[in-house]
């Protein structure tokens, strides 16, 4: 099993969200939801380089993301779970599924976010976009294609479970089963190559547990 981070293990959307428009503020620009849609499961310098340039920002990406991390250092200390994510977790956990994290993030602000949760301890291993064998970002394949083979599981066995279109996209590209777990703004179409489009993470472990024979 392979778990994407924000959005699906941790509520940190709308704490993206926040640490976005209170740089913008600064532009007067306002962080609408079609750019938010098109940045989402993308590392931060491709979203940084996205966001500069479809608002016409006149600083670099780099520039952007040195105003933008100091938000999220603060907003991130005390980060909640995404209902069921930890049952969900503890569920698989007690079946001796094999469990690793694949997340655009940078290992920094993996043990930012995840601090408060000791349950990430059952995850056997974290797979981050600076991770040195990481050579492309998703919608590549490489973080699920080296979570999978830290776990010594092939791809046709493995399932990811993914909030976003890059992040579906990615496990597609991977060849492995995909439920997505979207945000309720975010279109069904959107998603349209997952085996499942689920609500909760209650509706996952169903699915896990019976259809998908996890």
């Amino acid at each position: 099993m392979l778990f994407d981070l924000d959005g699906v293990l941790l509520d940190t959307e709308p704490i993206y969200t926040l640490a976005t428009q209170a740089v913008l503020d600064r532009y007067g620009a306002r962080f609408e939801w079609s750019l938010k849609r098109d940045m989402l499961g993308r590392s931060d310098i491709e979203g940084a380089e996205l966001l500069v340039a479809r608002l016409g920002l006149p600083i670099s990406a780099g520039e952007y993301l040195a105003l933008y991390e100091p938000e999220l250092d603060q907003l991130f200390a005390r980060v909640p779970a995404m209902p069921g994510a930890e049952a969900l977790v503890a569920a698989l956990a007690a079946r001796s599924v094999k469990m690793a994290v694949g997340t655009s993030s940078r290992q920094r602000l993996f043990r930012l976010k995840s601090r408060p949760h000791d349950w990430f301890s059952r995850f056997a291993e974290v797979v981050c976009g600076d991770d040195p064998e990481v050579t492309a970002f998703k919608p590549a394949p490489d973080i699920f294609l080296t979570a999978a083979a830290r776990l010594g599981v092939a791809p046709c066995e493995c399932v990811v479970i993914e909030d976003s279109p890059a992040g579906v996209m990615a496990a597609r590209r991977a060849g492995m089963r995909v439920i997505a777990l979207p945000d309720p703004a975010l279109e069904d179409g959107a998603l349209g190559d997952a085996d499942l489009i689920a609500r909760s993470h209650d509706d996952v472990q169903r699915a896990l547990f019976s259809a998908l024979g996890v």
